[in-house]
């Protein structure tokens, strides 16, 4: 496995795991102890929050397997960000694996919404 490709560990550099912590700066929508969530900072509607667990998991099933109660509360902590902020309707999205288009490898769901969106997109 090349080091580009290689699977990150708690103590990587992860870019998520550092706004954790708060050696980054994050746009921070909502915290509790286990989740974070914050805006994109390349959003792609107008209400675009990442949420993210406290503790580092390489993809949503990786989390599922670990902790399922965590993604329990990231769907309420998506859910209530969802409510606030896109009346109209809202979408929760997560891209698990490079294929998929995840470019960050520490679990996260998008919380999409404020403007219409057709599905299928295009």
């Amino acid at each position: 496995m090349s080091e580009a490709a290689a699977p990150e560990s708690p103590t990587s550099p992860c870019l998520f795991c550092r706004m954790v912590s708060r050696e980054i700066q994050a746009d921070e929508v909502q915290r509790t102890p286990s989740v974070l969530a914050f805006r994109d900072i390349s959003p792609q509607a107008p209400t675009h929050v990442l949420v993210v667990p406290t503790e580092h998991h390489r993809d949503v099933a990786a989390l599922v397997g670990a902790d399922p109660g965590v993604l329990g509360e990231m769907a309420r902590v998506a859910a209530s960000i969802g409510e606030r902020e896109c009346p109209g309707g809202w979408r929760w999205v997560f891209n698990s694996g490079p294929d998929a288009g995840q470019s960050v490898h520490h679990v996260h769901g998008h919380v999409l919404g404020g403007r219409t969106m057709a599905w299928p997109p295009g």
